[in-house]
């Protein structure tokens, strides 16, 4: 799936409503996976879900987690005509700290010779708990 409209001058890439992504939250908002504005491309934070069926990956296993994260940021990228050598920071997201270790492993591995800054955020949970988060700009 590549749908992308303009809104605001900018290209929406994957827009889709809350209501049909998530039911459960009782809310109606108009979204998109990723914003190209200019020369810049925002992407939404992103948790081991595949971008058409919804459904979530890796459940309970922090480094299939990152895999995944990172899979929807390179397909998300590629959709707004960038690679994963144009990213400039990165912000991940643990609800267990004591996961960093192998989510860093991949996103080592998936990343290496880009040198981002990377921040690693301990949090109690995220809108998808129990999942690693990356958001990358």
């Amino acid at each position: 799936m590549t749908d992308s409209i303009i809104v605001g001058g900018h290209r929406r890439i994957r827009p889709f409503n809350t209501a049909d992504t998530y039911p459960e939250q009782h809310l109606a908002n108009d979204l998109c996976q990723a914003v190209v504005a200019g020369n810049t491309v925002y992407l939404r934070g992103q948790v081991a879900q595949d971008l058409d069926t919804r459904e979530s990956i890796a459940i309970g296993d922090p480094a299939g987690q990152a895999s995944k994260v990172m899979d929807n940021i390179e397909l998300l990228l590629g959709e707004a005509g960038a690679q994963l050598k144009h990213i400039v920071t990165c912000d991940v997201y643990l609800t267990d700290i004591r996961h960093r270790e192998p989510v860093y492993r991949v996103l080592g591995e998936r990343m290496r010779g880009v040198y981002p800054c990377f921040t690693a955020i301990a949090v109690t949970s995220t809108s998808h708990s129990g999942r690693a988060s990356a958001w990358s700009k």
